[in-house]
């Protein structure tokens, strides 16, 4: 999506900033940036994938592509994923990950995908290139079919959308938090 107003920002700025060391933007460290939306029905259940490319349960979203917002990158993949243009509210939760095996380490934005009306459920037309099946379930019923980093990301976005103000984590925790909580995709597995 263009933006009117960002070729304007951009050049208001002027001449990009010079480097110091020449070649040093090149060398600076990549992050993967993606972004989801939290999609509910009038029940307050939440809109999961079962995407064709990975064992686990999504939601709408995906990664951003060179120069997109966040913002953007929702927009984009929920109207190609469920084939619905959705309202995009404010901004629930900003994850970091870390790296993990060829994977960069992150940034996840989850933003409130609001409340879909039957109307709209009904309108759901998935891209089969991207998900089998959608269904709508409370986050302990999907929950060990993700993974505990994003049972624990989905749970912050739920707090933060109760509490009406986004929330910083780190892999799906609050950073300050000394105590270890588990999920219950985790608890399977530590018991």
């Amino acid at each position: 999506m263009t933006h009117p107003y960002r070729e304007a920002d951009v050049a208001a700025d002027g001449e990009p900033e010079k480097e110091f060391n020449a070649g040093i933007a090149a060398r600076l460290p990549k992050k993967t940036t993606a972004a989801g939306a939290l999609v509910r029905n009038s029940e307050g259940l939440i809109l999961f994938l079962e995407a064709v490319y990975k064992p686990t349960l999504e939601i709408p979203g995906g990664v951003t592509e060179f120069d997109e917002s966040p913002l953007d990158a929702v927009r984009r993949e929920a109207r190609e994923e469920i084939g619905i243009d959705i309202e995009i509210g404010a901004p629930l939760v900003v994850d970091w990950i870390p790296a993990s095996g060829p994977w960069f380490d992150g940034i996840m934005f989850i933003f409130d995908g609001g409340v879909l009306t039957d109307e709209q459920i009904d309108q759901i037309t998935l891209d089969d290139t991207e998900a089998r099946r959608f269904q709508f379930m409370t986050l302990d019923q999907a929950s060990d079919r993700m993974r505990p980093s994003m049972v624990r990301r989905l749970a912050r976005a739920q707090e933060a959308l109760a509490q009406g103000s986004p929330l910083y984590t780190e892999y799906g925790r609050h950073p300050e938090s000394k105590a270890v909580e588990t999920v219950p995709a985790e608890r399977s597995t530590s018991e």
